[in-house]
């Protein structure tokens, strides 16, 4: 129960609340679920599915579980790299709803209104642009005599409050300008939050999940009940939903629903690995955009009653929702770094001190975001560290080495000695064939559609910033080249000797009951020069 929380807990999170509905709104309604719904069961159920079941076969983390095909050891490390810049940037979501949560507790919330020392001139709580749709430019409309045009240059109260007084926006990614110290303060409260959590292990960490994995059900079942009980709620629901069957035609459609899945799914990271490392071996695992979130959410709030209240609610929510996927991400990384360097018998003291130095080498990384040019510098991250194709060319090649390399009727039979059944043949097709080609299909549509980073709509990132994110990028993807050229140039024999060699796994002990006396001879061989191996892996 612990396992199915946490897995709950972790693929569950902020991207559900304001990336999903964002995407849905934006490619057709209804009619995105279309993509989305297939390419969840061709792609993201297969692969969530075959990490899981890789962790708990080899009762590793995500870079030792890759024993499997030792060879490919790069998958490891490369999920190790996504997951340390995800639990880097991601963070950053709850800093600022811990911010916007301490700021809701008053008894009128500061970005209802206008009048404070962050609001400019162009400030405006209402606007009734209504008046103005069948009439001209220079129209009045309002009380005030004000025409359309200076109406539409007013700027709403919320958005006044997120980008001045929250961010602190500059006007370039070489303009960091000042820290911000509120903001430094909930950095650092997120983050021992996520270290007491996580510290003792996953013991303490699945217990926890109980309470992060389901009270956001509660607040958004509360939040919906409300919704619908509007005026014109209905009108709303059909608006936002009608399907825009054009769209279905539309590459960015498919792309969209495909990164959003590997996102939200949490594929890729390594951490559905770790999970699975902790379940009993015969474990039945077969039944097991920012700007909405902090613009359109607080927007709604303010129209409610009691919206101290609600707001509070939310943003709580908004917090507890992320709070588990972090700390699930950073027992991954934890997991994966600790299995690399075993040490048997050396206690909780190594674990907590690993823990320690992973919250902090990360909160230093944040501090970069916490300043007036911190909204630039994540979103370099979210669009390249840890994005769509990144994700994308981790699960290809996982499918390929699981399907083609170790042997996808190999590994069917391994899910069967653990949970005594074998699963149904369109896994197997899955991870040999469809889900490859979705990947590859995406990834294509990703590069062909590529187009410069861009904030808002309006500032385009210099060309320096988009190497930058490619760099982020492609310090996960080349991991996994570099290991395999790396591992075949060191390893002495043809190459056909070579990849028998490098390909043949490195069983555990809890392996023993179902090896052929052959694979028992071959029982956790050591690969011959461990030192430089481990040398390397470091490094990378």
């Amino acid at each position: 129960m612990d396992f199915i929380m946490s897995c709950v807990g972790f693929a569950v999170g902020l991207g559900n609340v304001w990336r999903f509905p964002y995407l849905c709104y934006k490619n057709g309604g209804g009619v995105f679920l279309i993509p989305y719904l297939l390419i969840v069961f061709v792609g993201g159920i297969p692969v969530f599915f075959l990490e899981v079941a890789l962790g708990q076969f080899m009762k590793q983390g995500g870079i030792a579980a890759w024993n499997i095909a030792p060879l490919f050891k790069g998958l490891g490390l490369a999920s190790m790299v996504i997951v340390f810049f995800c639990n880097s940037y991601y963070i950053m979501i709850l800093v600022w709803g811990l911010f916007y949560l301490v700021h809701s507790l008053t008894d009128t919330l500061p970005w209802a209104t206008c009048g404070h020392a962050w609001n400019t001139e162009q400030c405006a709580e209402l606007f009734h642009l209504e008046l103005c749709r069948n009439g001209s430019a220079n129209a009045s409309a309002g009380p005030f005599n004000l025409s359309c045009a200076d109406l539409a240059s007013k700027r709403s109260p919320v958005i006044e409050f997120w980008e001045n007084k929250v961010l602190r926006l500059s006007g370039d990614l070489s303009e960091p300008g000042e820290m911000n110290w509120q903001m430094i303060l909930c950095l650092v409260t997120t983050w021992v939050v996520v270290y007491f959590c996580i510290w003792k292990g996953v013991k303490s960490t699945g217990k926890i999940v109980y309470f992060t994995a389901l009270f956001p059900y509660v607040v958004l079942i509360l939040l919906l009940v409300h919704g619908v009980t509007l005026p014109g709620a209905l009108g709303g629901i059909v608006y936002y939903l009608k399907p825009d069957w054009s769209k279905l035609a539309e590459a960015q459609v498919w792309i969209d629903a495909g990164t959003q899945i590997f996102f939200s799914y949490a594929i890729g990271l390594g951490a559905l690995t770790a999970l699975g490392s902790y379940n009993r071996f015969h474990n039945n695992l077969l039944g097991g955009g920012p700007g909405l979130a902090f613009i359109a959410y607080p927007k709604a709030v303010t129209l409610m009653p009691l919206s101290p209240l609600w707001a509070t609610l939310f943003f709580f929510m908004l917090l507890v929702l992320g709070l588990d996927s972090q700390f699930v991400g950073v027992e991954g990384f934890i997991t994966g770094i600790l299995d690399l360097f075993p040490q048997p018998g050396a206690g909780s003291l190594r674990r907590e001190l690993t823990a320690a130095l992973c919250c902090i080498v990360c909160c230093l990384i944040d501090l970069s975001m916490v300043t007036q040019g911190g909204m630039y510098v994540f979103q370099l991250f979210d669009n390249y560290s840890a994005s769509g194709i990144t994700l994308l060319w981790q699960a290809f090649w996982e499918c390929v080495v699981i399907a083609w390399v170790y042997g996808a009727d190999r590994f069917m039979d391994d899910v069967a000695r653990m949970i005594g059944y074998r699963p149904l043949p369109f896994m197997k097709w899955c991870w040999a064939v469809v889900t490859p080609l979705v990947c590859v299909g995406i990834f294509v549509f990703h590069v062909v559609n590529y187009k410069p980073l861009t904030y808002n709509k309006t500032y385009v990132y210099p060309w320096w910033g988009d190497a930058i994110g490619w760099v982020l990028a492609l310090s996960s993807m080349l991991c996994i080249p570099c290991t395999v050229l790396y591992k075949l140039l060191r390893c002495k024999g043809s190459l056909r000797e070579r990849w028998q060699l490098l390909t043949t796994p490195i069983w555990g002990h809890h392996h023993l009951e179902y090896l052929t006396p052959e694979a028992e001879a071959k029982l956790l061989a050591p690969e011959p020069p461990k030192e430089k191996a481990t040398l390397f892996e470091t490094v990378i």
